[in-house]
């Protein structure tokens, strides 16, 4: 049965590769890995970087409505204060 490892592991093995903070031999032993999962790892991790700049589906999804709501507030507050339907 295979091992799984929580995506924090990881990524801290990942960030240590990507540093040169060892060879990948080194960083597979003394973190009980094999250097294939490493390699698996540091491929995936290379694929996604791009995501972690981009705002995602459901964040812009959220800030639309929040920008809406935030004119429906402007909206009433300008009617409280003159009386006039915007």
């Amino acid at each position: 049965m295979r091992k799984k490892y929580s995506a924090e592991f990881k990524a801290k093995l990942i960030l240590t590769v990507l540093k040169g903070e060892g060879t990948l031999n080194e960083i597979a032993r003394d973190n009980g890995v094999t250097v294939n999962s490493i390699n698996r790892w540091k491929v995936q991790a290379i694929a996604n970087f791009p995501q972690l700049f981009e705002e995602s589906s459901e964040v812009k999804r959220m800030k639309k409505k929040y920008e809406a709501r935030i004119d429906e507030i402007y909206k009433q507050i300008l009617k409280i204060i003159t009386g006039k339907e915007f």
